[in-house]
């Protein structure tokens, strides 16, 4: 379903606040999965700019991104693994999330992302309320003591979702010279 059609046939039973959430998280994993069509498994592991990343990692990444903060919006702060981010063992698990491992297939990364945004489009549809709020886990990254709501919660998904699309578009547009838009 496109986002214009996740727009058209929602509009009647959403608010207008969820369809246009559905519309924005729509086509930004549009715009990502679009970067990664045609890919052979080869190209969707090449890394050909500065960046570390690859295609299928950005995938897997954003997909296990996108599950946390959905499950952060029922959970709050219990979606969130409690990890000693000064560990070698959790770096490496870090880095692996970016990239596909060798037993890892590039279609199965999409059908991980594509069961995630079903997820994660049922909780925007179904959420009691947008303005409920958990506090944030403890991490360096978040102010102690912050909380954000589930309307935060999933702008922050879709800025994600946003930032790797353009990262996959410059590491497609170095690999084959196909852009995504444009």
């Amino acid at each position: 379903m496109t986002s214009t059609e996740i727009t058209a046939s929602t509009a009647g039973r959403l608010d207008r606040e969820r369809a246009d959430l559905l519309e924005s998280l729509g086509r930004h994993r549009f715009f990502l999965r679009y970067t990664v069509a045609g890919l052979t498994e080869a190209q969707a592991r090449l890394r050909p700019t500065a960046s570390a990343l690859c295609l299928g990692g950005l995938i897997k990444h954003v997909a296990a991104t996108e599950a946390t903060w959905a499950e952060f919006t029922l959970r709050g702060p219990a979606a969130f693994p409690t990890m000693d981010w000064s560990s070698p063992e959790v770096a490496e698990s870090w880095a692996a999330e970016h990239e596909l491992l060798p037993e890892e297939t590039l279609a199965g990364a999409l059908e991980r992302y594509e069961r995630v945004a079903a997820r994660t489009d049922d909780l925007v549809r179904t959420l009691p309320s947008l303005d409920a709020e958990h506090p944030l886990p403890e991490a360096p990254w978040f102010e102690p003591g912050a909380a954000w709501s589930a309307r935060r919660a999933l702008l922050h998904i879709i800025a994600e979702t946003a930032q790797h699309a353009g990262h996959a578009d410059v590491i497609r547009e170095s690999i084959d010279g196909q852009k995504t838009m444009g």
